[in-house]
């Protein structure tokens, strides 16, 4: 355990990515197959489910330290972090216990042996770690408690230092690390293993992500080179048929099994083979998303609704075909392969992603220009001779996607983010002038600069009108331009209207609230773009 927490210390200490790649090979060269396994398991960004509730560790925190409860609490406000909290207020014993138990040791039986157990118990053994750990153990104890850990590593960068561990493929490796795994020994010898072997049934392979496309098409090259497809606005999945069942999976390494009993069923009549593509509703055409919302809300899924919201699965790409991982093959061939299976299979689950042709770049940009008539997000442009690759590379694939719909409003809510940010105010709840008053119309965490959210944290500590817990209200004053994928009508917010991943794209310091767009103005966003 020691060394984990080495690990996490040096990880979280440094943005250096060379000294991430040197402390990950140092700890994979030293770890039991077992510990690394675990080790694996959190550094990729699963996640154990929380075993005890934030509410009883707080109760059960101002118990163990005397504190009063006024006192943790606002201590826990200004941290804004439970397991850090925990770790400050909790003065280690004299002589703390070494952390020299195994990693393994350590999950296995001081966290998941939780689970099942009384609250009396839990409460009992909780409170025995708390006093035994060092401080930056207690912290490693309480993240893994409250189903919180996050490590600051990418995906990718373990999967390069388990390659160069191993002398292995990074793509060998990025494979065997998706889909759902048990933390083992076996799984660690086999993740590092030369030996090639059968995957686990279902798995799924590494998907292939496109980036955005920032300069203009023509710098591709001729147009000719370039396959151009919809960029549907659905849920991006993995379909796999195999003669031992089929499965589906979502980019999130979600395994969805029964949720789209349709498009499983459409899949019995294919060859074996795993197809890249979307999920979309879809009823003659593809259905605004806020359909597929219907569906996403359900992990079982009724007749009724069965009926209302068809959803299909528009495959655009051949990954592995009767048993062989064509990866490596050209777009142009595993397309080809792709239309024939799919004309093949005659199932209406089942639906080829048609392809947008025009004679040069700015006939397609024309094309792309009416994406939101045709309920997609623009064009994908993937050369024509690319492979199927890992993760996101660039030069082959590209996502050219149309200009966000923007409106401007007003700073109303504030509140702490998390992590790095617990201490500043980043999470903004933004309004819309109605009348006398103002209508909350999103919330957003993302696009202001470091020097922009210290600077406007500043002006929320200093001009604050109400607090409610973690919420700070702000007299109504500066104005930030909300950019947002799309608009949809909601009865569960009190505006009446829901946007789709809203962020702030810019801080509009030359506007007054007064000069912010009305309820009414955003309503006519809705009755032009509203799905």
């Amino acid at each position: 355990m020691r060394d984990f927490i080495a690990l996490f210390a040096e990880l979280d200490a440094t943005s250096r990515t060379s000294v991430k790649l040197d402390a990950l090979k140092r700890y994979f060269d030293r770890a039991p197959a077992d510990d690394g396994a675990w080790a694996v398991y959190m550094l990729t960004g699963r996640r154990m489910k929380r075993l005890v509730g934030a509410r009883k560790l707080r109760a059960w925190v101002t118990e163990a330290c005397g504190l009063p409860e006024w006192l943790v609490e606002e201590t826990y406000q200004h941290v804004g972090d439970l397991a850090e909290t925990i770790s400050l207020l909790m003065d280690p014993a004299p002589e703390p216990a070494p952390a020299d138990t195994s990693l393994t040791a350590w999950v296995e039986g001081g966290v998941l042996a939780l689970r099942g157990q009384d609250e009396a118990e839990q409460k009992a053994r909780v409170m025995a770690q708390w006093r035994r750990l060092p401080r930056e153990a207690c912290f490693l104890y309480n993240k893994l408690l409250t189903g919180s850990l996050r490590v600051g590593v990418s995906r990718g960068l373990v999967e390069r230092a388990l390659a160069e561990r191993s002398g292995l493929p990074r793509a060998l490796i990025a494979r065997r690390l998706m889909g759902e795994f048990e933390p083992g020994a076996s799984f660690f010898t086999h993740l590092l293993s030369e030996e090639r072997r059968e995957e686990r049934d279902g798995q799924p392979y590494p998907f292939f992500l496109a980036s955005p496309l920032k300069d203009e098409p023509d710098s591709l090259g001729p147009l000719s080179d370039w396959q151009a497809e919809w960029k549907w606005d659905g849920i991006r999945a993995q379909l796999i048929a195999r003669p031992n069942g089929v499965w589906v999976w979502s980019r999130g390494e979600e395994p969805m099994a029964g949720r789209f009993p349709e498009v499983e069923a459409a899949a019995g009549a294919l060859p074996e083979a795993v197809l890249d593509g979307e999920l979309v509703a879809w009823h003659d055409r593809v259905l605004p998303f806020s359909q597929m919302q219907r569906r996403i809300q359900r992990k079982t899924v009724g007749e009724k609704l069965l009926r209302e919201v068809p959803v299909a699965f528009l495959a655009y790409d051949l990954i592995e075909y009767q048993g062989r991982d064509w990866r490596a093959r050209p777009l142009r061939e595993r397309r080809a392969a792709l239309e024939t299976l799919i004309a093949d299979a005659g199932e209406p689950a089942l639906k080829l992603s048609p392809l947008v042709d025009a004679p040069d770049w700015p006939a397609l940009a024309a094309l792309r220009a009416d994406s939101r008539e045709h309920q997609v997000e623009g064009l994908m442009l993937k050369h024509r001779d690319s492979p199927y690759r890992s993760g996101r590379v660039r030069g082959d694939w590209w996502k050219w996607k149309i200009d966000p719909l923007t409106l401007d409003a007003v700073l109303l809510y504030a509140q702490p983010g998390h992590g790095r940010r617990a201490n500043l105010y980043t999470d903004y709840t933004l309004a819309v002038p109605d009348g006398d008053g103002y209508v909350p119309i999103a919330k957003a965490y993302s696009g202001l600069s470091d020097q922009e959210i210290g600077r406007l944290d500043r002006w929320i500590r200093r001009n604050t009108m109400e607090k409610f817990g973690p919420v700070r209200s702000v007299q109504p004053h500066h104005v930030f331009e909300i950019a947002f994928e799309g608009i949809q009508p909601s009865p569960r917010h009190k505006s009446g209207i829901a946007l789709r991943f809203p962020r702030i794209a810019r801080w509009r310091q030359d506007l007054t609230p007064d000069q912010a767009d009305s309820l009414t103005q955003v309503k006519e966003l809705l009755d032009a773009y509203g799905s």
